[in-house]
């Protein structure tokens, strides 16, 4: 009796609204055993066994949240807490995450399903989890303070709502906001069709990830929280090239791909080799009225974008975003730029009070791929990666989409490096050379010497 009463206390802010009832009933409920998930790897897609069918997602270097059946509703527990995420071999962020990773698990249902999420509260401070893009309750959207009260320390809330309409959703924390996104909390939400939908085709590979972003200090271990725009660690699904594992598909599969955006900006997300459709967006999938092919589509703050190809053309193709300073990792905002500096006779000198200084910079950052340089522990290199012709020189946000005619159906694994056919590789030029042919030189077109001024703290200027 004693437990049955200081439940009913603990609703009764609540049990006034139908939504209040409906949470106060199912969390009188057993609570389903929460899955836990550790590996960086990505997970096979989680084929239904009960409720109803659907064809499943992969998550890129993630997984999908198992769930059981209880009298017809879909039940789901997702445990907020401090995770340890290994972002790229050697390189292990403190984050702060759902079933032991983050992002959490993707969350997948069908359209007209019930739904209840269980979240048990293991992290220093309350919590909330919005449902975003979602249509449901008020009462169950998640944000503190103006929705619910905020899950404290040790809780478990329930949420209950029926999966409205198809579509890619996110799922994130509106409880201390700023701390706990920075921290790595959140995760995708995948409501399919229940059966064949105008605007929604069926598709042979579906994949989803989230693009996230982190400001982590060289060697040190946990995000910098207040940080609002130079982040120098830019993810999917929190981690970086070359540990992003590839995307996989057969000749002339089908292919969707849903993308997320919880960071602070927006990324451009390009793909070599193909042109894509933009079919699905935060509001549900597009009029197929309203679709245009494209090779990058922007992804703002807060918002989903999904695309779909034909992958008709073989090969190893880049796919990343066209934010070239996203496809580095542990970037200084505050390096000068070297190229044209003259550092004879000035190394050795430098190295008299400097013994580590390495001359860099003064051809470009290109040899930061090959260089071995040592760094501190616990970073993630610059630029790193290495294809069948040498170094990649990216990080962060890029993978490869790689397509292969003798890759099985529901096959997910890495073929390897493509073979290229004969003759198809750009290569040396090694016949007779074109003289170039300039046009003469005249008053209007004579080269201009390149003039510096520098202005001294006396308002002197003197021109070099």
């Amino acid at each position: 009796m004693s437990l049955v009463k200081s439940r009913r206390q603990f609703f009764a802010g609540v049990a006034t609204s139908v939504a209040g009832l409906a949470v106060a009933r199912s969390a009188m409920a057993a609570l389903p055993e929460p899955v836990y998930q550790t590996s960086v790897d990505t997970a096979p897609p989680l084929i239904p066994t009960t409720g109803r069918p659907y064809n499943p997602v992969v998550t890129l270097n993630g997984w999908t949240l198992p769930w059981k059946m209880n009298n017809g509703v879909k039940e789901f527990h997702l445990v907020a807490e401090p995770v340890v995420r290994e972002v790229s071999p050697g390189f292990k962020v403190n984050m702060w995450g759902y079933n032991g990773q983050s992002p959490g698990p993707t969350i997948e249902v069908v359209e007209g399903d019930r739904v209840r999420i269980f979240v048990t509260n293991k992290l220093p401070e309350h919590t909330t989890i919005h449902w975003h893009g979602q249509r449901l309750p008020s009462g169950m959207d998640g944000v503190g303070g103006l929705n619910q009260p905020a899950i404290p320390v040790g809780k478990t809330f329930v949420y209950e709502f029926e999966a409205r309409r198809p579509g890619t959703f996110m799922y994130h924390p509106h409880a201390d906001e700023m701390v706990q996104m920075a921290m790595g909390m959140m995760g995708m939400w995948v409501t399919h069709p229940k059966g064949k939908h105008p605007h929604i085709s069926e598709v042979d590979r579906d994949f989803c990830f989230l693009l996230n972003a982190f400001d982590i200090e060289p060697g040190s271990k946990t995000p910098k929280t207040a940080t609002m725009t130079d982040f120098n660690i830019w993810c999917w699904n929190s981690r970086v090239f070359p540990a992003i594992d590839t995307l996989n598909v057969r000749l002339n599969d089908r292919v969707r791909i849903r993308v997320g955006n919880l960071t602070m900006t927006n990324h451009p997300i390009h793909l070599h080799g193909h042109e894509f459709l933009v079919t699905g967006t935060d509001g549900g999938p597009t009029p197929p009225s309203t679709r245009w092919y494209e090779v990058t589509t922007d992804v703002a703050v807060g918002q989903m974008r999904q695309i779909e190809l034909i992958a008709d053309e073989e090969g190893d193709w880049a796919m990343h975003c066209h934010k070239s300073h996203h496809t580095m990792n542990a970037m200084g905002h505050d390096v000068p730029t070297m190229i044209g500096v003259d550092h004879r006779g000035l190394v050795n000198k430098i190295q008299k009070v400097a013994p580590d200084y390495m001359l860099m910079g003064e051809r470009g950052m290109a040899d930061m791929g090959e260089m071995q340089m040592p760094i501190p522990d616990n970073t993630a290199p610059m630029m790193t990666g290495t294809g069948q012709f040498g170094p990649l020189e990216m990080g962060g946000m890029f993978t490869v989409f790689k397509v292969r005619k003798d890759q099985k159906p529901g096959d997910y694994k890495d073929p390897g490096p493509y073979k290229f056919p004969e003759g198809t590789i750009a290569h040396e030029w090694t016949g007779a050379s074109l003289p170039a042919v300039r046009p003469k030189a005249s008053a209007d077109t004579a080269p201009a010497t390149a003039t510096a001024n520098a202005v001294k703290p006396s308002g002197t200027t003197m021109k070099h």
